[in-house]
């Protein structure tokens, strides 16, 4: 699971306070398992073993798997909007704004994935899921969030009239940065680059 940079950089570290809960192990482990393996290969059993708690606590605390995998999404949204917090807060100005959206991404990647990094969890996991699944309109919903974000630090940055289309750019360019190909960061690297760069054009 993701997690602010003021927190031990490990996949199970948790900076909600779900930590120690059955539903936050089960959160935990899903998020390593899912990660490690996908979300269609990942049985009931293998996460509550991981959990380390009996598979009657996983339907005390949600209602399927399917539940499972929504709030597992809905957490790495939450924890996203931390790691950006994070990095907002230790910047000023748009353009930097900008980057630090960026800069959340790449704090993703430096957790220690047990098989490497391997892409945007989100999109991953909407790969998985099937046509109409509510686990897919909270990845969209993410992804919104994500695009509003840089809308508006270029809508400070004066973008005028080009600011859709410049939106668009850094949000594919995020996304392409975050194809995983790689096994690590270096492609976001490139991209808060070319975003910045991007930024002293306006």
């Amino acid at each position: 699971m993701y997690l602010s940079r003021s927190h031990a950089a490990t996949p199970d570290s948790d900076p909600h306070g779900r930590r120690g809960s059955a539903r936050g192990c089960l959160l935990d482990a899903a998020a390593r398992r899912f990660s490690a393996d996908g979300i269609a290969a990942t049985g009931i059993d293998t996460i509550t073993v991981d959990a380390g708690v009996a598979k009657m606590s996983l339907y005390n605390n949600f209602d399927s798997k399917a539940d499972l995998v929504e709030a597992y999404l809905q957490a790495r949204q939450e924890d996203w909007l931390g790691l950006y917090a994070d990095r907002a807060k230790a910047v000023s100005g748009s353009r930097a704004l900008i980057g630090a959206v960026v800069d959340a991404h790449l704090d993703h990647t430096e957790l220690a994935y047990e098989n490497g990094f391997r892409g945007c969890g989100q999109l991953n996991a909407a790969a998985e899921l099937p046509a109409g699944h509510a686990g897919r309109a909270l990845v969209r919903c993410h992804k919104d969030v994500v695009e509003n974000t840089l809308r508006s630090h270029l809508a400070a940055l004066d973008a005028g009239d080009r600011i859709n289309k410049l939106t668009r750019h850094l949000s594919f360019l995020l996304e392409g940065s975050m194809a995983g190909l790689a096994g690590d960061g270096r492609k976001l690297k490139v991209a808060k680059q070319l975003a910045l760069e991007l930024g002293d054009g306006l």
